[in-house]
């Protein structure tokens, strides 16, 4: 006989509609019940029949990721933290990239109006600030939770860090090292958490007695060639600054790129602190000081709420409706 919900209800002495809820972890059920159920489903190797469950349910089985990017190593990481709670509850993470294109960004939030997806979890692209889509896809009554970058005026679930606090200690750090004339890279303007660690940024400064260049704020775009020129020419210029701040990873490294260039020697002639999740920042030349996300943790959290409100738990859908998890900053070479 092969091993059917029934069969479990059986063995464990539960009725049939008690281990199907444990299963599609509904909040009907005692967190010790489910626990039990999953105990046992995993020690039989057991797969619900995901065709027949969605067919029962009106369900996909799926969930879509909606990214700029996965180069970056923030959302690569947070991805492997949404699947680590994707997996367990049998979905599919289906991955859509806007490339930082708002109108690319509407065209993939309009397919999911139609029940493409059973939820959404979101990053939102860089650009102006238009929120319709967003609004929409919400209207149609499909679950959006949104991790890293919120639109803050739209109400849903958000999975943030203390991009603030993050920006000041950055800077902090550099007028610690004696550093009185820092640069910030800024991208994506538009985009909260950049304000905010730009704001971060400008309180330090403000704290310390640090005076502000506003020629020291440089807006970055979305394409390279045009960044490694802007970022050239701060650095080529005649009271060029003695620190950097990268608010994003790719800004940071191509700071690395124009120093070696222009023979800058870092820590020497200018430090350098850059957000980023990237693995291999302390095996850089120098190692570089970061403040890392908590990618994982902020991918699993965001998952953990859609899968919340997908199973109906209202009070925890309100309860968790923005979650704030510290980054953590990392001091390495490149601050001296």
């Amino acid at each position: 006989m092969g091993i059917t919900i029934k069969k479990i209800a059986s063995d464990l002495s539960l009725a049939v509609s008690t281990v199907s809820k444990a299963l599609g972890d509904s909040h009907e059920i005692s967190e010790e019940t489910k626990k039990r159920v999953l105990a046992y489903v995993k020690k039989l190797n057991y797969v619900p029949n995901a065709s027949a469950s969605s067919l029962k349910k009106r369900k996909t089985g799926n969930i879509a990721v909606v990214v700029p990017e996965v180069a970056d190593s923030y959302f690569s990481t947070a991805i492997n933290g949404i699947e680590s709670v994707a997996q367990v509850k049998g979905y599919h993470v289906i991955i859509y990239i806007t490339h930082e294109d708002q109108v690319k960004e509407q065209s993939i939030l309009q397919q999911f109006k139609s029940g493409r997806v059973d939820g959404v979890l979101m990053s939102a692209s860089s650009g102006k600030k238009i929120t319709t889509h967003v609004r929409e896809l919400i209207a149609s009554k499909v679950p959006l939770v949104f991790f890293d970058r919120a639109c803050e005026d739209i109400e849903a679930a958000k999975v943030l860090t203390n991009d603030f606090e993050s920006g000041y200690r950055a800077t902090a750090l550099l007028i610690k090292k004696g550093c009185n004339a820092i640069a910030f890279l800024k991208m994506s303007e538009n985009l909260y958490i950049i304000q905010q660690r730009l704001k971060g940024y400008q309180k330090a400064l403000q704290d310390h007695g640090v005076k502000m260049e506003k020629e020291y704020i440089v807006s970055c775009t979305g394409h390279d060639l045009k960044n490694h020129s802007l970022i050239k020419k701060l650095l080529s210029r005649e009271g060029r600054p003695q620190g950097i701040v990268g608010s994003t990873e790719k800004l940071t490294t191509l700071s690395y790129t124009v120093c070696n260039e222009l023979g800058l020697k870092i820590p020497g002639d200018i430090k350098v602190v850059g957000f980023s999740s990237m693995g291999i920042a302390s095996l850089l030349n120098p190692s570089l000081t970061t403040i890392t996300q908590p990618a994982f943790e902020m991918g699993k959290a965001a998952a953990t709420i859609l899968f919340k409100i997908l199973n109906g738990n209202k009070a925890d859908q309100k309860a968790a409706e923005k979650i704030v998890i510290p980054s953590t900053l990392y001091e390495r070479a490149s601050t001296g």
